[in-house]
């Protein structure tokens, strides 16, 4: 296997694999060809295997991207809606931070059982059903960390959905504002950014043509993801490497379709 997704760099390196090992397999084995039942196949594998209960989106994306497009995913009712991202004009730099903080790799399931108490106190099945002024009401019977996760939550979801709008209508300073507050929020009310990254997203925001940036992935390390023109790029990465404490690596990205075969 060849792969140039860095490990461990919070880019769904693991969804990934699972994809394109079930992507190779179909070729020996032909099934209906169903998008949405593979990525849950492989969703299923990453439970079950590495037993990680990640949500849906690495797995979708890495099954269904579309070429010039971001995706906004539901991750309750599954619907995918293809976002127009073609603009010459504006890229996407990933900047790895080769930073892999250790963890007990309870981090995650930590924060899902929290979110999971909020939506009990709030008497909702999922966050998803809250709004930011149901939230408040009942702040005095939650955890003042299960408190923020849930903040955190709530507010991301209202984010995202702007973020597809903004990028819709090719209004990319306000994407790129949402996108800072998705990394603040990140940083404040889930805490799972960590220095490195803060100090990423602090150099990519100091200078002119940059319009947001923010952590991906899992946290504690990894990336960055940042929108900015592209006649900005070369001083952007410039002044990253001049300022970082770390040695950062980056990669100038586009949106591309899913797992296919290659014919060689």
């Amino acid at each position: 296997m060849a792969s140039n997704v860095p490990l461990g760099g919070g880019l769904s390196s693991s969804a990934s694999l699972e994809v394109a090992m079930y992507t190779f397999l179909q070729q020996i084995c032909p099934d209906d060809g169903d998008l949405m039942e593979k990525a849950l196949a492989c969703q299923k594998a990453e439970h079950t295997f590495a037993s990680m209960p990640c949500g849906i989106m690495d797995q979708f994306i890495s099954v269904m991207g579309q070429k010039d497009h971001a995706l906004l995913i539901d991750c309750r009712s599954l619907e995918v809606t293809p976002v127009p991202l073609n603009d010459p004009s504006v890229v996407i730099l990933i900047t790895n931070s080769n930073v892999r903080h250790t963890l007990t790799g309870s981090e995650y399931p930590t924060r899902r059982m929290q979110c999971m108490e909020a939506a009990r106190v709030l008497r909702k099945d999922s966050l998803r059903d809250a709004s930011m002024a149901d939230l408040k009401a009942v702040e005095a019977h939650l955890d003042k960390e299960v408190y923020c996760r849930a903040r955190h939550v709530i507010s991301e979801i209202k984010r995202t959905t702007d973020a597809a709008k903004a990028l819709k209508s090719r209004d990319y300073q306000e994407f790129g504002k949402l996108m800072v507050q998705s990394h603040n929020s990140l940083r404040d009310d889930y805490e799972v950014s960590c220095s490195e990254l803060d100090e990423l997203v602090a150099a990519a925001m100091d200078g002119e043509g940059v319009y947001g940036s923010r952590m991906t992935g899992g946290g504690f390390g990894g990336c960055t993801v940042t929108l900015l023109d592209a006649a900005a790029v070369e001083n952007t990465i410039q002044r990253i490497k001049d300022t970082y404490s770390g040695t950062a690596t980056f990669y100038l990205a586009k949106p591309s379709s899913g797992a296919h075969v290659l014919k060689l």
